[in-house]
């Protein structure tokens, strides 16, 4: 029966797959388009909804001349009573088509980012972060009566406070030059040669968001195949990153001149052929090794001389696979970690990255050894 079983699921599961219309530009209203997607079928939703700016009359700069803001139909709402409808009825639909472990990013401004994370929490999404892009390059207060809105607010929410959502922490430091990932991410505004324009030189979108930011949402929340839902796909920076990044997208956008430059952006991008440099590194998920069996393979010998990269402190390596060093505090023996740490004066160390040894003349951290086991492992 358990055989059936699995087959049952996986010929859903594939039957799903093919209904989903994958990397496709749907042209409507998003909650009728989204009520016809199958439930639990999206593993990501990236939504830049209308922010409802509420602007009263033109903007000018200090020479006078106008400012092109957002002034389009799509961004006015008649109350905040009429804006929150709309947020609940398409959250709804998000959380119905996402999976039990999907996530949800929306951003926005000062206008409607606390509107929609009360409307998240209580349709029992589960917000994870705050994320405040900083823009380096933001618009000026022309006015000078407020100050400069220099940044946007994104929430980043799984499903329910159950799921078992994705995060990409790995790929998050890398990108960071190794240090952890923060929530303040500064990135400028979309300018240049990727500022979409219309056939009169004008901002085809006046909000298109910049590549690098949704390259981060995107690598830090999914894997390589997963579904992107975008439900306010606009000029489709969300399917362009997608396709970069082997992710598939759906995009639903009612605009017809936004799905034109969508379509003629996403169609010239080559999508990355070797899925080995797309997916995500999961550190956390390789093979454990402990340092012991980097001895009993004799890749190290009891005796040898361990060293940091400065050669301030140095350590010997026991058979059993500890460390014994001294210094003016005294003799310590423990783990790789622990006796980095004490050398130190530190409360934690990772022994893997802070210990060296020399081979034919060269310096080389301990964990190229670590390496070599796990390549041995997977093959």
């Amino acid at each position: 029966m358990i055989p059936l079983m699995k087959t049952l699921e996986k010929n859903a599961a594939k039957a799903l797959k093919h209904n989903l219309p994958r990397n496709e530009i749907l042209s409507g209203d998003c909650i009728e388009i989204m009520k016809t997607l199958p439930a639990r079928s999206i593993d990501l939703v990236f939504a830049d909804p209308p922010y409802n700016l509420q602007l009263g009359g033109d903007l000018h700069r200090p020479n006078n001349t106008r400012v092109n803001g957002v002034e389009d139909d799509w961004d006015k709402f008649a109350s905040f009573a009429e804006y929150d409808k709309f947020t609940k009825a398409w959250f709804l639909e998000a959380r119905r088509l996402l999976k039990d472990d999907g996530a949800i990013w929306v951003i926005g401004s000062y206008h409607n980012v606390f509107r929609m994370g009360a409307l998240l929490q209580d349709l029992g999404f589960w917000i994870l972060n705050d994320i405040i892009w900083r823009k380096t390059n933001p618009m000026p207060n022309f006015r000078g009566r407020r100050f400069t809105n220099a940044h946007e607010t994104m929430i980043w929410a799984a499903k329910a406070e159950s799921s078992k959502y994705r995060f990409n922490y790995d790929a998050m430091k890398a990108l960071n030059e190794d240090l952890q990932m923060r929530s303040d991410w500064t990135i400028p505004l979309c300018t240049g040669q990727e500022r979409l324009k219309n056939s009169a030189g004008d901002k085809a979108h006046p909000t298109q968001k910049p590549e690098a930011l949704l390259h981060r949402v995107i690598l830090s929340s999914t894997d390589i195949g997963d579904v992107v839902l975008d439900p306010f796909f606009g000029t489709g920076t969300t399917g362009a990153v997608a396709k970069k990044l082997g992710r598939d997208f759906i995009g639903i956008e009612r605009e017809k001149e936004y799905i034109a430059h969508a379509k003629q952006r996403i169609g010239a991008i080559k999508a990355g052929d070797d899925e080995s440099l797309l997916k995500p590194i999961e550190k956390r998920l390789e093979p454990r090794v402990p340092f012991g069996q980097v001895v009993e393979l004799g890749l190290l010998q009891p005796g040898t001389v361990l060293f940091d990269n400065t050669r301030r402190y140095s350590a010997r390596v026991r058979a059993d696979g500890n460390l014994v060093a001294r210094n003016h505090a005294g003799d310590h023996k423990g783990s790789i970690h622990k006796v980095g740490a004490a050398l130190q004066g530190l409360p934690s160390c990772n022994g893997w990255t802070f210990w060296h040894f020399e081979n034919k003349g060269k310096t080389w951290p301990i964990d190229v050894l670590r390496q070599e086991i796990r390549s041995h492992i997977k093959e």
